[in-house]
């Protein structure tokens, strides 16, 4: 397992201490690659935009079989920040969540 990452028994899966994604158990290891480089990529720009930033968590829920849920919440400033997202695709759904999320800060 590769420096940084760290998969709890809880189903977690820890990305250098900040983010947390979580139900993102069944997801395949090649849409996982793409899953952490969205992720990463706004967490960058949040950080960006605010002084305190503490934490970032992602938690996927399939609905109906074939629509991806996306909650997400940024702990920052002493503030939650939350957003939820329901789409067909999974990319699309994250994407979404993140900006609404960066929308608010």
């Amino acid at each position: 397992m590769a420096e940084g990452m760290n998969e709890q028994s809880t189903g977690n899966i820890e990305l250098g201490g900040k983010i947390t994604l979580s139900g993102f158990n069944s997801v395949e290891p090649g849409k996982m690659v793409v899953v952490k480089k969205i992720i990463g990529n706004y967490v960058k720009k949040m950080e960006d935009r605010v002084q305190n930033f503490e934490k970032v968590s992602v938690h996927l829920k399939t609905v109906h079989n074939s629509e991806f849920e996306i909650q997400a919440k940024l702990a920052a400033n002493g503030q939650a920040y939350n957003a939820e997202v329901t789409d067909f695709n999974l990319f699309f759904a994250m994407s979404r969540a993140m900006d609404k999320i960066l929308g608010e800060i």
